[in-house]
């Protein structure tokens, strides 16, 4: 399998899923790289990205998966070619062989950055910690089936909190990535919904890396 590590940041992180799928398949066309199309009367390019990011996330570990047409690619220039053609903010790192299945990329380290108008107020970073460190986190969370009440506390594996400066709280964690996975936008949610008084003005969020079960970054 053929697989890119490429960046979204800046601007580029309000683009949707879909707005960066069809980039990507315009940007291999472009650079002449015949990916293999779906079959039918709409045939398309066949890309797939790995845990589709959140309109407003930041990530510089983003990973798509390509097959090409006749099963061979200059994969040493390919980064060069498809940078040449994409716009600010999205940036091709790495292309690369890979034989490990997306279904082993079991942990997602973010970066939130709680960012608060008027200053920080007394004792949120108390009461933030606090919050994380319960036994359990329940949540209303939206699934295929509706919304269901789900405790968020087993799909957090790491918990690191720092005051970043006299209005910012930085929140760094590590996370169920699938089945299930942990949206870093819930821990934001949670915070908001159980300690109303300490909730952020704006929140940033900015994937780090990717995990296998055993800690070994995922490629």
């Amino acid at each position: 399998m053929n697989r890119l590590l490429f960046e979204k940041t800046g601007d580029a992180v309000y683009l949707s899923h879909l707005d960066l799928m069809r980039l990507f398949q315009r940007a291999f066309k472009r650079a002449g790289v015949m990916v293999w199309h779906t079959q039918g009367f709409s045939p398309r390019a066949y890309v797939s990205i790995a845990l589709p990011l959140s309109v407003g996330v930041e990530s510089r570990c983003e990973l798509l998966d390509f097959s090409v047409e006749d099963g061979t690619v200059d994969i040493k220039t390919l980064p060069e070619r498809l940078n040449a053609t994409m716009p600010d903010g999205v940036r091709v790192l790495r292309a690369y062989e890979s034989e490990r299945k997306i279904r082993y990329l079991t942990q997602l380290e973010a970066k939130i950055t709680l960012e608060y108008d008027c200053g920080l107020p007394d004792g949120a970073q108390r009461a933030i910690a606090a919050l994380f460190d319960r036994p359990e986190l329940k949540l209303i969370k939206r699934t295929k089936r509706g919304e269901a009440e789900v405790d968020i506390k087993p799909m957090i594996f790491r918990m690191e909190l720092r005051r970043a400066s006299s209005q910012e709280l930085e929140l760094k964690c590590l996370v169920s990535a699938q089945n299930p996975g942990l949206n870093p936008q819930l821990l934001v949610a949670a915070i908001e919904t159980q300690l109303p008084e300490f909730a952020p003005d704006f929140a940033r969020i900015e994937r780090i890396e990717v995990y296998e079960e055993d800690g070994t970054v995922f490629r």
